[in-house]
């Protein structure tokens, strides 16, 4: 559990393979998604320093250009939504796909999407993109 924002109460199991992941490199799977229950803004986390602030994932604000980067987990927790609520933590998510995956198919949507058929479209093409490259 998340001591300083316990509105996202990470699960001790999440927080350890977010700050696991965070240690080592790889396309990691997202591990937690947070979302803005009166908006489109989406994140999609992966890793967490060790500090347990800093997060890396996918993350949309819902302006249509959803890109992978770095997010204050202070700053998220200290948003302000109307009617007095904040940013929630998707207790039913489990991420499927590797990071990148995720973010290929965001990009053609538009939005961070959970569409099976999208998803599997984007896998499909990363993974005939890489077998089209030279061996190093």
């Amino acid at each position: 559990m998340t001591e300083e924002f316990p509105c996202f109460c990470f699960t001790q199991d999440q927080r350890a393979r977010l700050i696991a992941n965070g240690k080592s490199r790889g396309d990691h799977v997202p591990v937690v998604k947070f979302f803005s229950p009166v908006g489109a803004a989406t994140w999609l986390f992966s890793e967490l320093d060790e500090d347990g602030d800093i997060l890396f994932g996918l993350c949309d604000l819902g302006f249509g250009c959803p890109e992978m980067g770095s997010a204050s987990l202070a700053e998220i927790a200290a948003v302000s939504l109307p009617f007095g609520l904040t940013i929630e933590r998707d207790l039913c998510f489990e991420g499927r796909f590797p990071l990148t995956i995720y973010a290929d198919a965001a990009r053609l949507a538009g939005s961070i999407t959970e569409d099976e058929a999208r998803l599997e479209a984007a896998a499909v093409a990363r993974a005939s993109e890489l077998s089209e490259l030279p061996p190093p």
